[in-house]
C-alpha cells in the first residue's frame, strides 16, 4: 500500500504525530529541568561533589536517587533526652582530651560521631557509603565529614600537624552537633 502526501488526512496525521513527539520531547526536557533543581536543592554542594565524582550530571543523579531510595528505608530516630546528655557529656570528655592527645582525641571523635550515627538509625559501613547515607539528610555536613575523616586517616600515618587535628575537631564538632540536635527530617518516621 502506497501513502498518499498529498491526501489532506495522512498531512493531518503526521502533524498529530510531530506535535506529540514535540510535546514529549518538551515534557521530558521539563521533567529533567525539574529533576535536576530538585536533586540540587536537596543535596546542595553535594550534587556538584557527585557530578564531579561520577562524570556527568546524568550519572550523578541517578547516585542521588540511589542514596535517597537508601536512606529513605532506614528507620531514623530522635535521641532521648538522656540519650542527647550522655552524648554531650562525652562530647565534652573527648574535647577535653585533645590538648594533651590530640591525635587520640581526633580518633576518639570520630569513633564518637559513628556511634552517635549508629544511635540514631545510620547503619554501620564503609566511610564512603556512611558519607553518602548522611548527604541524603545533612548536605552541608558531608564535606566536613569528609574533611576530618580524611585527616583522621593520616593520623595513624602519623602525617597530621596539630592545625590539621584542630581543623578535624572542628570540623567533627560541626556534624556532632547538628546529628545530636536534629529530629528526623520530615517525611521520615521517627521510632522511639
Amino acid at each position: 500500500m502506497q501513502i498518499d502526501w498529498a491526501d489532506p488526512r495522512v498531512i493531518a496525521g503526521a502533524a498529530a504525530v510531530v506535535v506529540m513527539l514535540v510535546l514529549a520531547i518538551v515534557l521530558a526536557m521539563r521533567w529533567k529541568i525539574q529533576r535536576t533543581a530538585r536533586l540540587r536543592q536537596r543535596f546542595g554542594p553535594e550534587y556538584d561533589h557527585a557530578v564531579l565524582t561520577h562524570g556527568s550530571a546524568v550519572k550523578a543523579e541517578a547516585k542521588l536517587e540511589d542514596r535517597e531510595a537508601r536512606v529513605e528505608k532506614f528507620r531514623l530516630r530522635d535521641l532521648s533526652v538522656g540519650q542527647r546528655e550522655r552524648f554531650v557529656a562525652s562530647w565534652a570528655q573527648v574535647q577535653s582530651h585533645f590538648v594533651d592527645h590530640p591525635r587520640a582525641a581526633v580518633t576518639e571523635a570520630d569513633e564518637l560521631v559513628g556511634l552517635l550515627m549508629l544511635e540514631r538509625g545510620y547503619p554501620d559501613g564503609a566511610f564512603d557509603q556512611r558519607a553518602a547515607d548522611i548527604s541524603v539528610n545533612h548536605p552541608r555536613l558531608v564535606q566536613s565529614f569528609r574533611t576530618a575523616h580524611e585527616i583522621e586517616a593520616r593520623v595513624g600515618k602519623d602525617d597530621a600537624s596539630t592545625e590539621d587535628l584542630r581543623v578535624a575537631m572542628v570540623q567533627y564538632r560541626t556534624v556532632f552537633d547538628e546529628l545530636v540536635e536534629a529530629p528526623p527530617p520530615t517525611g521520615i518516621k521517627a521510632v522511639a
